[in-house]
């Protein structure tokens, strides 16, 4: 059987019916692509979906902060345009960067400078609401809810659907078998298709992780005084390898804030309230646990753990079948703190959709599997980059070569000027938002401030209000 998963390839066969493993954002987002090359895309979700924007068992990560960058925001416009409007209808904040937000990095406060780039922030229980809405809207994709897929039908050649077991059937029941050409695994973290693809007797992928045993904690808040503080909607402080810890605060839909705090291994966050609140005492300065003594928490705290940045390596050559992609966290999961999770997702989608329509190229299993690896490249070099210098950090490829020294070196002057050179900062956020490649850190005026610019004064003290001189 020939490997072609596209339609856009004169010589392509097609996909017929193409089966999406999690219907989280990223499963998603896969179907909506999927659906302009496949005669029908079915979605298999473990969990049965709420009818409002609620959270679900399947999302672990459901009660804590979740952001939509920049780069993530234009590409999800590009698979369902006027979604973005939607979610602002729906009362999802949108944030300026760096006018709207306070914020501390590398010891250094940021000038609020006009905004270059935004961020969406909304409840993640709230943007899936909104995807799972318009995705399933599409006639040419359903869902299966409450039903497990707890193996891969086929042989080491191809995948040839989905073993699914109901929920609450018990482990001894027979599962039954969904036919496909072409499965995406978008099951999360967690993802057992590993082990499924050797239970066929194929190769599973080679694995690269790098943990720097962070751990984070969230709870939701109401703060009536907080326009009278500051004209900031947020404020961030961002944690380093001499500063450990970090504290996040975010305007979601209906008048709430999310509040997040981190440290690393041994210096984790508890989630009883009053030790959260004074948790926040460890950070650099008071703005947070301030901010928090004047604040009504409106949820309880939720911690979460198993933050390692975990790459597969489905992109390499290997004794794999046709018919199997993997995408999402199932692909490729970041430390959550650089919230770049659902951004790449669309990306993601995007790369999906992009790569079977190429005329120019049969869409070959490998060939896709290759561009989604690509989609999430720079996401990974960010977080995973940021994350190997941290004290305790694990895996990893070891110690950085002289070009990975060069790079590291470059890469600190670029942080230590982005909070007061706007024209660094624009770049750098164009990068860390996934807007831009990173080569745009090196054109001539960038990398002339970098190398020889000074690193000017700043804000002394958090700019709370804006100055109106950076307006």
């Amino acid at each position: 059987m020939s490997d072609e998963l596209g339609s856009g390839h004169r010589t392509a066969r097609g996909t017929r019916h193409a089966v999406v493993i999690g219907g989280s954002v990223a499963g998603l987002l896969a179907a909506r692509a999927l659906a302009d090359h496949a005669e029908k895309v079915t979605v298999v979700e473990r969990d049965r979906f709420p009818a409002e924007a609620e959270p679900r068992p399947g999302v672990p990560q459901g009660r804590h902060l979740h952001v939509l960058l920049e780069g993530g925001r234009r590409a999800i416009e590009r698979l369902l345009p006027g979604v973005v409007d939607e979610l602002a209808a729906a009362g999802a904040p949108r944030v300026g960067m760096p006018s709207d937000m306070v914020q501390w990095q590398a010891g250094r406060w940021y000038r609020r400078t006009p905004a270059t780039v935004h961020i969406l922030s909304a409840s993640r229980p709230l943007l899936e609401h909104v995807v799972r809405r318009r995705v399933l809207a599409d006639p040419r994709i359903t869902a299966v809810e409450g039903a497990e897929v707890v193996g891969l039908a086929g042989d080491a050649t191809r995948v040839r659907g989905v073993l699914v077991r109901e929920r609450g059937t018990g482990r001894d029941a027979e599962p039954r078998t969904i036919a496909a050409d072409l499965v995406v695994d978008a099951s999360g973290r967690g993802s057992r298709a590993p082990r499924w693809l050797a239970a066929l007797g194929a190769e599973p992928p080679g694995e690269e992780v790098l943990d720097t045993g962070l751990a984070y904690a969230t709870r939701f808040y109401r703060n009536e005084r907080h326009s009278a503080d500051m004209d900031a909607l947020g404020f961030n402080i961002i944690p380093n390898p001499r500063q450990t810890y970090g504290g996040v605060a975010l305007p979601v839909e209906g008048g709430r804030f999310v509040v997040t705090l981190s440290g690393l291994r041994g210096q984790e966050p508890p989630t009883d309230g009053a030790a959260f609140e004074e948790f926040a005492g460890r950070l650099p300065h008071p703005l947070v646990r301030d901010w928090l003594a004047k604040a009504e928490p409106v949820s309880a705290a939720h911690g979460f753990r198993g933050t390692a940045n975990v790459r597969r390596r489905y992109d390499r050559p290997g004794r794999r079948p046709a018919g199997f992609l993997a995408v999402g966290d199932a692909l490729c999961t970041f430390n959550p703190v650089y919230g770049q999770g659902m951004a790449v997702a669309a990306l993601a989608a995007v790369a999906l959709r992009d790569a079977l329509a190429d005329r120019r190229r049969t869409p070959t299993t490998l060939r896709v599997q290759r561009a989604l690896f690509a989609a999430s490249r720079q996401a990974w070099d960010i977080s995973a980059g940021g994350d190997r210098r941290m004290p305790g950090v694990t895996g990893g490829t070891g110690a950085a070569g002289p070009l990975g020294r060069a790079a590291d070196w470059y890469m600190g002057r670029v942080v230590e000027r982005a909070p007061r050179v706007p024209e660094v900062g624009r770049a750098f956020r164009s990068v860390v938002t996934l807007t831009d490649p990173a080569t745009v850190l090196f054109t001539p005026s960038v990398a002339r401030a970098v190398l020889f610019g000074a690193a000017p004064r700043g804000p002394e003290q958090p700019p709370l209000w804006r100055d109106p001189g950076d307006r």
